[in-house]
């Protein structure tokens, strides 16, 4: 590449109040088409606005997160321009005097870790919604979600590939989930992204001309859109011509981005102060009480676990990457005391049924109590590895508990050394040629013999042990 790719972000997060940022309607997804809307959210004549406190406290909580600083005086702006689903001709939003500023977060790529500056963070009504008639030239608004508080964040141009976006875009989404304010819902549009980028020549310091990328509600598709958008600006580039400065949309089915407009700058929108809103003050108190509220954020997580329960970075990183996953691993180990066998059964067992099924952790069957159990069973030789493999995917299945399983087919692993002695001395005298081979040097002729022996107790044998009687024997 001779190019180097400039990419700043700008995600809407919808947030989690019961009722809309100025009026009282509610915010509830999935209701009837225009059921959720009233004379303020619609924009009627004489109608007058009034602030949720409950958005500016939700804000401020991601502001707090990310590092930002919180404004003691902010000012909700009135950002003007013509859409159907825009039933005001103006969406109320904040423009010169934003709730929060120079935040930042980190990033890990390739096991490389970077921060990304945050510029800005404010807050705005979000704004309708066209459904567009499959079969003739119409489309339909619905005004349920016009209205519904959003923060903006804006990320400063540090960004240098769609991986780094990505990986921007899932510790925000993990963030927003931890702190309970936004469910990150991307299909639903509850966490939705633009992206600006350019690309300039190595070396210089020079930003190129950039193109605004929009209508990707998924973390693949930010990734692809990106990837795509570099090779066509480089392509121009390399042909000697010149990058327009347009918005452009992500077309998935045919994997490119397309014109859609040329891209307004901020006098096209001429912002003015809202003349029904009073301007937003906040004092040291107000911060410290919202900061109070914070609960444990995703890196300080990551760290405890590594430092905790003595588990790998990138083990941590999973485990932490949902609040959700993160306390239900946690339940697990209070019900086993043994962290390393329950990383490795809820990261393996567990995860991969869950992903093969399409679920995520709440909806998990199995309770963690229970699967504390199961390791318990394991860890004190009951039941071997293998066989809890088997009671796990019951326990999937049934929702029943472990120990009834083990009872009821009787899965107890054997661990008298008499028997499984006797057993090895049959299995040696059955097979005198892998018993010379073995003599002879080729060691790995134990397993053979352990698997003899599993298959002869149906499983059920104590591996350890059964290995410790095979070599005594081997030697004599």
């Amino acid at each position: 590449m001779k190019y180097e790719a400039i990419i700043g972000l700008e995600v809407h997060a919808q947030l989690l109040t019961e009722s809309k940022i100025f009026c009282d309607c509610s915010t509830k997804f999935g209701a009837p088409p225009n059921t959720h809307v009233c004379p303020i959210c619609l924009g009627m004549p004489g109608v007058l606005p009034v602030l949720n406190k409950r958005v500016v406290e939700f804000a401020m909580k991601m502001a707090l997160a990310t590092h930002c600083r919180i404004n003691p005086f902010s000012v909700f702006a009135r950002k003007n321009y013509f859409y159907p689903d825009l039933p005001k001709g103006y969406q109320i939003s904040q423009y010169e005097y934003p709730l929060a500023e120079d935040g930042w977060v980190e990033i890990e790529v390739n096991g490389q870790k970077k921060r990304i500056g945050i510029i800005r963070i404010h807050m705005e009504e979000d704004a309708g919604k066209l459904i567009h008639d499959p079969y003739r030239p119409i489309s339909y608004v619905d005004f349920n979600r016009t209205g519904v508080p959003l923060i903006e964040i804006v990320s400063k141009p540090d960004i240098r590939s769609p991986e780094e976006a990505v990986a921007y875009l899932k510790k925000l989404r993990t963030i927003l989930r931890y702190l309970g304010i936004c469910d990150g819902n991307m299909e639903e549009g509850s966490f939705r992204c633009d992206a600006n980028i350019s690309l300039r020549p190595i070396g210089s310091e020079k930003f190129g001309t950039k193109t605004e990328l929009k209508n990707m509600n998924s973390f693949r598709h930010v990734q692809r859109a990106l990837a795509y958008e570099i090779e066509r600006q480089a392509a121009i580039l390399d042909e000697g011509g010149t990058i327009v400065q347009e918005t452009r949309l992500w077309d998935e089915s045919k994997g490119i981005t397309r014109s859609m407009r040329g891209k307004e700058e901020a006098h096209d929108y001429r912002y003015f102060p809202d003349p029904d809103l009073v301007p937003v003050e906040i004092d040291e108190a107000w911060i410290e009480e919202v900061r109070e509220t914070l609960p444990e954020l995703p890196d300080e997580k990551k760290e405890r676990f590594i430092t905790q329960y003595n588990l790998r970075s990138y083990d941590a990183d999973v485990l932490t990457s949902s609040k959700e996953l993160a306390d239900y691993f946690e339940a697990v180990v209070k019900a086993c005391n043994n962290p390393k066998l329950a990383s490795s059964w809820v990261m393996s067992e567990l995860l991969g049924k869950l992903h093969q099924d399409k679920k995520e952790i709440t909806e998990c069957p199995i309770p963690p109590e229970r699967l504390g159990e199961l390791i318990r069973l394991i860890a004190d030789g009951t039941i071997s590895g293998k066989i809890g493999k088997t009671v796990f995917e019951e326990m999937y299945d049934t929702g029943r508990a472990p120990s009834e399983i083990v009872k009821k087919k009787g899965l107890v692993q054997i661990t008298d050394e008499n028997v499984l002695r006797e057993i090895a001395e049959k299995i040696l005298a059955a097979h005198p040629k892998e018993v010379e081979q073995y003599k002879a040097g080729k060691e790995k002729l134990l397993g053979f013999f352990i698997g003899q022996m599993m298959k002869e107790t149906k499983g059920k044998a104590n591996p350890q042990l059964a290995n410790k009687i095979f070599k005594e024997l081997l030697r004599k």
